[in-house]
């Protein structure tokens, strides 16, 4: 059986942006996810199209969802549109980073 979309969500919760201590939903990087018989599908931005970490956060990305039980593939989407702005972020990363 394939993992639900919040349990993916849980799961990208253990993935953080090496420049900034807030996990990569908090950040509001995870656009969608889309699970269909084993295959995910994720869009992501990052906080700048200029970002050094995209393609490890991608890979950690795929990493976190494939341990994830009934996960056959996984593929991830980098796109910047709409691109990424603060106000993406949740009430915790805010905290978190003082704002």
């Amino acid at each position: 059986m394939s993992p639900t979309k919040e349990q993916i969500l849980e799961a990208l919760k253990q993935v953080y942006d090496p420049e900034i201590p807030v996990d990569i939903v908090n950040l509001g990087l995870i656009y969608d996810v889309a699970v269909q018989a084993g295959e995910v599908h994720v869009r992501m931005t990052m906080t700048s199209p200029g970002c050094p970490v995209g393609d490890f956060l991608a890979r950690e990305v795929e990493r976190a969802i494939m341990k994830l039980p009934g996960v056959e593939t996984v593929s991830v989407e980098l796109v910047w549109e709409p691109p990424w702005t603060p106000e993406r972020l949740s009430p915790e990363a805010k905290q978190t980073l003082g704002w």
